[in-house]
Parts: structure tokens; C-alpha cells; sequence
């Protein structure tokens, strides 16, 4: 769970070589090397990692792809000088270097450091390069043979890569359910090979393994949550206002509530059923889950039939927006009043701010980007102000290298007795406090005096996982997997449970209010 998925920092400032720069100006010519190469790293940290990469030499810049187990880099700037290959590359999150030099066999060697971590690269020239994708690009359409080809490699490399692919399910079961997919996939279209083929995963039980959903997914410009028995329109894009704050009854003439138990077959098996209820909220708005699930004939449009509180019954027809118009949509909220404290800066992945009123230093621990500057300026603000409590909130925290909230963060406040008091620090967790925040989460209860509020946490502490992924050969799905098995709450029950529960209700939600951060500036009172 380092790196939430696997540890990114192993990746986000690699380096073949020692304090090396690319030469930007030499760029790539005639005789330059070029192709796709695959081959492994060799990690202190992460130990041995598959990878590949895309190199293509374009009006005499390169261009390509570094594919690693966590995520994709694009090749930003790179040159080719006496025999020797030097790349920056940019990803989520961070920046890649790599040098190497190209030996007999076409193969790039060399060595690399990231941080604190260094290792070796070995990779083999496989062919040309292959071509770059599109921008949102949709799944290939492929033939029944090539599904079976990609139906075959997930039936063997799940298996055989996972820490331990029948914890939870048996290989009898498993097996069946190929067999079963295999039977239907003549009758199926790319949506339900690919809800066919996560639901499998999904079966396996921890909530690492599944099969990514491609960035064409036909997102629909609408936000539903769930509150109570109901789903409602929290948020709305590109116009639809008369459907924020009601109750959604169908998605075109499949009830809402068996949208939704179709839709838990795409949640993982063995985890907590918050989980899986947060999960299904994103996947009620996601036109190629619907789709494949049967629930809507098209993927790019859908009906919502929605009840306001006064009864009135409205029915809007929503267009999926492609992943490139994402960022430029108008959205608006619910909300009557101004937006709770949790949800005000959603750029920034660690702030802290002093609410003098209650002598509170609030801080938003959504990820680990910059994490050491972050925890700095919260641990200057404590010293500063000498609050009465401290309250760190992971309720978005989706995961990163958990390592580093415990280093930063955990330790640091648990070494102050000022702050390390019961009824000092308080920690606000709920279902998609996910992979390292979770493993924070129990840390803060097995290291600290924290009082944890808000709501069970989806995943559990004990269980398999510590991601890495593999792209099927022709759909080119991403297949998640675990890698290890952590123990974050040995004995128990295996649920990270707050020490006072608050389910915020529909009117908190809808006039702004955060019941769970209004509760604990009341503590003690």
C-alpha cells in the first residue's frame, strides 16, 4: 500500500544513471534509436518491476511512453549523444529521468535512482514503437478471438502474479466463471466483456485487484451520493438544474435499486460494505458501466427519472462528455451555503489552516504530494498556535506511500504531549479513506491517543495489497493486482471503525454543514 497502488516515488524522479541531465538540444536523428523495448528495474525499495517503452523520434524530438507498474510517463525531452540515451519523462505526480546506453542485442542498460532509492534497468529492443494513442481514445474494437486471447492472459497472469488469488474466492469458482465468460463473449460488446471481465477480478476480494476503467468511460456531467435509502443529484453540469437535490428512481427503466445491486458486482468481494456503497455512487454516473451492466442501451446518453421533495417527478436525458472536456464543465452544486472545510481547496493533497474561534488547527490530509513541506508548515502552525486540538482529516485520502505519513505526520504529533492527549488530536476517517490513508488511520489508533470520527473505513487493515499492473495484449484493460499481504490491525475484527460515528444526513449535506468536524470542535464543551 506504499504508493497507495505501489509506491510511487520508486518512479516519479527516476534516473538511469547518476546526477545526469538531458542534453534537450541534441535531440534524436537519423540512426537514433527507436522501438518498443521491455525488460525490468531492479529496486532497493520495490525489488524487481516489469516495464516497457515507446520510443519514437519525431521531426527530431523523441516522443513515447514509459509504462511501469504504477502508471504511464510521457517523454517530455531526450537526446541521443556518443551512444548514449538520456529522457525526461512526466507522469501523474512527478518526473522521470532515464539514461542509458544502448549494447549489442538492442538492449538498453544502465542504473537508476529515485530519491532514496536506486537500482539497475535492463531492456530489450521488441520491434518498432508502437503508436502513440489518442487522446481518450475508446477500447479497440476487437474480435471474439482477440477477447479470448485477452480472456486467456487474465485467467493465467492473475493467478500467477497475485500474492494470493484464492484467499477469498477458490480456483474451482474462478475457473467456472471464465469458462462462463468464455461461452458468452459472441453475444457481448467491449462494455460487457469489460464489466464481464472486472466482475472476475472483483471476485478475487481485495479492493487492489480489478480492472481499471479506461479514461473513455463516458462520464455523464451529473454527481449522485447516497443518503439513506436514496440516491440524489448533489451536482450538475452543462445545465439540468431543475435536478439538483432529487431523488433518482430510474436510470432509463431499470430501478434505481437494481442499478445498484447490478453494479455491486464491480465492487470487491471481501472488503466492507461502506466500500462498496461508495464505490457504486461513481459507477451510477458512468455511462460504459451502465452500459455494460445492461442497465442503459446507449453509452453516451441515459435517462434519469428523479423525484424532487415536493413530488414532482422530472426526467432529464444526459450526454457523456468526453475525457478531454472534463476540466472546462461548469458544474453546479447543491449546496445552499458555502462549502464545508473539507471540500475547499480540492487542488491542494495536504493543508492546515488555524480556526481561532475554537483554537483548532485543522489540517486536510487528501494525498502525499510534497507531504514532508506539507506536515513542515502543520507541525510550525501547532507550535505557533498551541491549539487546543489538532484534527487530521484522511476522509479523501485515496492512498500514497503510507510509509511517509508515518514518518511526517504520525510520529511527529505522537512525540508531542501537548497534541498526543485524548481528546487532543482527533483523526475524521470514512469509506474512501482508502489504501495508505487507512493504514494511517490505524496507525493513528495503534500509535496515538486520536479519537477517530466520521465512518467505517472501506478496506480493510488486514488484507492483501500493495498494486502493480499489467495491460491485457489487445484491449490494452490495465490489470490491477496485489503484490503483499499487510497486517495494519492484527486481532479484532479486521475493520477500521471510527470511535464515534456520524453518518452525515441529506439537509446537513445540503446546507454545507460537516456534522463530524462540528462535532469534535464541540468535544469537551
Amino acid at each position: 500500500m506504499r504508493g497507495g497502488i505501489l509506491r510511487p516515488q520508486v518512479w516519479l524522479q527516476l534516473a538511469v544513471g547518476l546526477g545526469f541531465a538531458v542534453q534537450a538540444q541534441a535531440g534524436c536523428r537519423s540512426g537514433a534509436p527507436t522501438g518498443h523495448f521491455a525488460g525490468s528495474a531492479v529496486s532497493k525499495q520495490a525489488g524487481e518491476l516489469s516495464v516497457t517503452l515507446d520510443l519514437r523520434c519525431e521531426r527530431g524530438r523523441y516522443g513515447g511512453e514509459l509504462v511501469t507498474p504504477v502508471g504511464k510517463f510521457s517523454i517530455h525531452e531526450g537526446s541521443w549523444e556518443s551512444g548514449r540515451l538520456q529522457l525526461s519523462l512526466v507522469g501523474d505526480g512527478g518526473e522521470v529521468r532515464l539514461d542509458a546506453v544502448l549494447g549489442s542485442g538492442a538492449r538498453l542498460r544502465g542504473g537508476f535512482t529515485s530519491g532514496d532509492d536506486s537500482g539497475t534497468l535492463d531492456l530489450r529492443r521488441l520491434g518498432a514503437p508502437r503508436a502513440a494513442p489518442l487522446p481518450g481514445a475508446r477500447m479497440p474494437k476487437l474480435t471474439v478471438a482477440q477477447w479470448r486471447q485477452d480472456l486467456t492472459f487474465f485467467a493465467t497472469e492473475l493467478p500467477k502474479r497475485h500474492a494470493n488469488a484464492f484467499h477469498h474466492l477458490s480456483r474451482d469458482v474462478f475457473q467456472r466463471e471464465i469458462a462462463a465468460l468464455d461461452r458468452r463473449l459472441g453475444e457481448l460488446d467491449s462494455d460487457a466483456v469489460y464489466f464481464g471481465l472486472d466482475r472476475i477480478a472483483n471476485l478475487i476480494g481485495d479492493a487492489h485487484t480489478f480492472i481499471a476503467i479506461p479514461d473513455d468511460c463516458a462520464n455523464f456531467p451529473i454527481d449522485v451520493r447516497r443518503f439513506g435509502e436514496d440516491y440524489r443529484v448533489v451536482a450538475v453540469a452543462d445545465g439540468h438544474l431543475e435536478a439538483l437535490g432529487a431523488r433518482v428512481v430510474k436510470i432509463d427503466d431499470t430501478p434505481i435499486g437494481e442499478a445498484r445491486e447490478r453494479l455491486m458486482a464491480l465492487t470487491p468481494a471481501d472488503e466492507t460494505p461502506e466500500l462498496a456503497e461508495s464505490r457504486v455512487e461513481g459507477f451510477l454516473t458512468t455511462g460504459m458501466l451502465l452500459h455494460g451492466a445492461g442497465i442503459t442501451a446507449d453509452r453516451d446518453r441515459a435517462r434519469y427519472a428523479l423525484v424532487d421533495d415536493s413530488g414532482k417527478e422530472v426526467v432529464i436525458e444526459v450526454r457523456a462528455v468526453p475525457p478531454e472536456g472534463s476540466a472546462k464543465l461548469d458544474w453546479r452544486t447543491v449546496l445552499q451555503n458555502q462549502q464545508p472545510l473539507y471540500r475547499q481547496r480540492p487542488g491542494e493533497s495536504f493543508w492546515s489552516t488555524f480556526l481561532a474561534e475554537s483554537r483548532t488547527v485543522y489540517c486536510s490530509f487528501r494525498g502525499y504530494a510534497d507531504i514532508a513541506k506539507g506536515a513542515a508548515t502543520l507541525l510550525a502552525m501547532i507550535e505557533r498556535e498551541r491549539p487546543a486540538r489538532v484534527v487530521v482529516d484522511l476522509r479523501q485520502n485515496g492512498g500514497g506511500d503510507y510509509l511517509q505519513g508515518l514518518k511526517h505526520v504520525i510520529r511527529p504529533l505522537a512525540k508531542r504531549p501537548d497534541v498526543n492527549r485524548r481528546g487532543h488530536l482527533f483523526v475524521l476517517i470514512g469509506p474512501a479513506t482508502f489504501s495508505a490513508g487507512m493504514s494511517n488511520a490505524a496507525q493513528f489508533r495503534s500509535q496515538t491517543a486520536a479519537i477517530l470520527v466520521g465512518q467505517t473505513i472501506g478496506e480493510r487493515p488486514n488484507s492483501y495489497q500493495e498494486a502493480r499492473e499489467i495491460d491485457l495484449p489487445n484491449s490494452h484493460l490495465k490489470l490491477r493486482y496485489s503484490t503483499r499481504y499487510y497486517e495494519f490491525a492484527p486481532g479484532g475484527d479486521n475493520v477500521v471503525r471510527p470511535d464515534h460515528e456520524i453518518v452525515p444526513t441529506w439537509g446537513e449535506y445540503r446546507s454545507g454543514r460537516d456534522p463530524v468536524l462540528e462535532w469534535v470542535l464541540r468535544y469537551g464543551r
